[in-house]
């Protein structure tokens, strides 16, 4: 996966979970959604370099409703 980009359902979702993840000492940067045909959310998503599957785990587990993890490359 070139640049995973983790989907969440709102704004407020995307600035809660960056930093969660910050505390956990994963890195994850608040970016535009790309335009993709047929998937929705509020606009802005979670890039996170590394540690991608630990990083969409604890968002899960602290609520947070994650859409998808999208490659942000190729937009796939």
């Amino acid at each position: 996966m070139g640049k995973p980009l983790i989907l969440v359902s709102s704004i407020t979702y995307a600035m809660k979970g960056k930093e969660l993840l910050a505390k956990r000492g994963i890195s994850a940067y608040l970016e535009r959604v790309p335009h993709l045909e047929g998937k929705t959310g509020c606009g802005y998503c979670l890039y996170v370099p590394q540690r991608t599957e630990q990083a969409v785990a604890l968002l899960r587990q602290a609520g947070i409703h994650v859409l998808d993890v999208i490659d942000g490359e190729d937009g796939a």
